[in-house]
């Protein structure tokens, strides 16, 4: 049976992403913040499935809670990382701006240090990072949030790049989700909203095929080249 371990399941994408690699086989073990909601998804996932109380904004014990989790399972073939935070700030108040960076940036690439050293002591493995369709280009209502969500770009392409000099059979994949149905969803005028559950699926379709980037739904991939191609004085209007 192949095990996962999802960083940041307690609610959204990463709670319905547990659920969906639990009914598909796969011995989970879900972790987060809010011991509350991953005591009530433990109830929803098989028999064996684990859960633990995890902060990647606290690097050391996230990283200490990691590999104790690594050794509990006896190895991981799949490891997701879908924590993060972001404010809409744009009176730029550090503190907003620093709890996305301590998430976002130093969170998400301590964990994702740590799996890729797991996997390749392992020898094989995959692993899965959940950044946005902002990470295109940078936004004023968001600068950190959108910054963010690029260092996980590029972040999870180097790791791509290591393990080909590397020669590991080690999978990278970078899901880019446009608006899901989550507290993360901020703001006016939000459009093709999608609910976590539908995300889960298609993620769980690319963790399948192994995709290197995937967008969450599909139809945000026509967004993602139209913000690819817009001109700064067009941009900038919107």
């Amino acid at each position: 049976m192949k095990k996962a371990i999802i960083i940041g399941a307690t609610s959204g994408i990463g709670r319905a992403l547990s659920i969906i690699l639990s009914k598909n086989g796969y011995t989970v073990c879900a972790a987060g913040r809010r011991t509350d909601l991953l005591k009530s998804l433990q109830s929803e996932l098989l028999p064996g499935s684990l859960v633990r109380a995890m902060d990647i904004s606290d690097i050391k014990n996230a990283v200490n809670t990691f590999n104790k989790i690594c050794t509990d399972l006896k190895g991981a073939d799949l490891i997701v990382i879908s924590a993060g935070t972001g404010h809409l700030n744009p009176d730029l108040e550090w503190l907003k701006e620093k709890e996305t960076i301590d998430v976002n940036v130093s969170g998400f690439s301590a964990i994702a240090g740590a799996a890729y050293r797991h996997f390749a002591e392992q020898g094989y493995g995959h692993l899965v990072g959940i950044s946005s369709l902002a990470g295109i280009r940078g936004g004023g209502g968001a600068p950190a949030y959108n910054a963010s969500k690029s260092f996980i770009f590029n972040y999870l392409q180097g790791l791509r790049h290591k393990s080909a000099k590397m020669n590991l059979p080690i999978y990278i994949t970078d899901i880019r989700p446009g608006f899901v149905d989550t507290a993360m969803a901020q703001g006016e005028g939000l459009f093709w909203v999608q609910s976590p559950e539908k995300a889960a699926r298609q993620i769980f379709l690319a963790i399948q095929k192994r995709k290197k980037v995937a967008y969450i739904t599909k139809r945000w991939t026509l967004i993602a080249w139209i913000l690819r191609m817009l001109p700064d004085v067009i941009y900038h209007k919107l």
